[in-house]
């Protein structure tokens, strides 16, 4: 039976990338890294992201990637315990290139969020969800 998974992305430039995530406050898993793929963990769950090479990505995926300019083929959210946290996360992004898409703000009265994308057009949501407000 499965006992972990976890999510591949293509990248153009795996040190451009790796400095972009690490510049962020993001991890890598130095034990699933290769010269054309990176384990990227984000906080602390246990569910890596894989990181590969377009190139490597196309031969293992046997088919062209999507073009991130034209639209968004997934977005990837993660949770913050603090607002504080999503404001200082969105400084980070920028401050490390990532284009910040939706500027930290309350959404649906109980979320509180920002979203950017990575230097590849990755799409990532950081939320902070407020329990006490969700709607029952």
């Amino acid at each position: 039976m499965t006992t972990e998974y976890w999510l591949n992305l293509p990248i153009k430039d795996l040190k451009r990338s790796k400095k972009f995530f690490t510049e962020i406050g993001f991890v890598f898993n130095p034990n699933r890294e290769s010269d054309t793929m990176a384990s990227l963990m984000v906080g602390k769950a246990p569910m890596p992201i894989m990181l590969f090479e377009q190139t490597e990505f196309e031969r293992v995926v046997q088919s062209k990637i999507a073009d991130t300019e034209k639209g968004a083929e997934i977005i990837i959210s993660f949770n913050a315990e603090t607002k504080t946290e999503v404001d200082e996360m969105a400084k980070k992004v920028k401050k490390a290139g990532g284009d910040v898409f939706t500027e930290p703000s309350d959404i649906q009265g109980w979320m509180y969020n920002v979203s950017f994308k990575d230097p590849d057009g990755h799409r990532w949501n950081m939320l902070y969800m407020d329990r006490e407000k969700m709607p029952r």
